[in-house]
């Protein structure tokens, strides 16, 4: 019976698993530059990876912008793993971390395509959508009292 897992690591440590989810998903798939996929944040946040038998098939990273505000970004999940809730998976794990801080405000840039993902998370758009990395996306937010 396969073993699906939702761990905190080290960025350090799990590079290499990160790099390739992110990889594959982002400049593989979507096109976007390595430069602004690898922009230099990856070594302050927190990551969240998703495994299937210990392999790696998603991921997300969470960063604090201040002590009330963090941007949840660069969720990923590899093509064959999509449709399984694997992201709304990672969501979930990234917002229980957030309230454990007692953070107030969590910002994603959704991709237009599944901002949905985000609504039924609890996020609200917030403003209109922009191109971030040649991608349609909105701003979303949520709030924890």
């Amino acid at each position: 019976m396969s073993q699906f897992t939702l761990e905190i690591v080290n960025y350090t440590d799990k590079l290499a698993e990160i790099r390739a989810v992110r990889v594959q998903v982002f400049q593989i798939e979507q096109g976007v530059d390595p430069v602004l996929e690898f922009d230099g944040n990856d070594e302050t946040a927190t990551h969240i990876l998703a495994y299937l038998d210990n392999q790696p098939l998603g991921t997300t990273r969470i960063r604090y912008l201040n002590n009330q505000t963090a941007k949840i970004e660069r969720l990923a999940v590899l093509a064959e793993a999509r449709g399984q809730g694997i992201g709304k998976q990672l969501m979930v794990k990234a917002l229980g971390v957030v309230a454990q801080n007692e953070i107030k405000e969590v910002i994603v840039h959704a991709q237009a395509h599944v901002k949905n993902l985000y609504h039924k998370l609890g996020f609200k758009q917030d403003g209109e959508e922009f191109e971030e990395a040649g991608i349609l996306h909105v701003k979303m937010k949520k709030y924890f009292s």
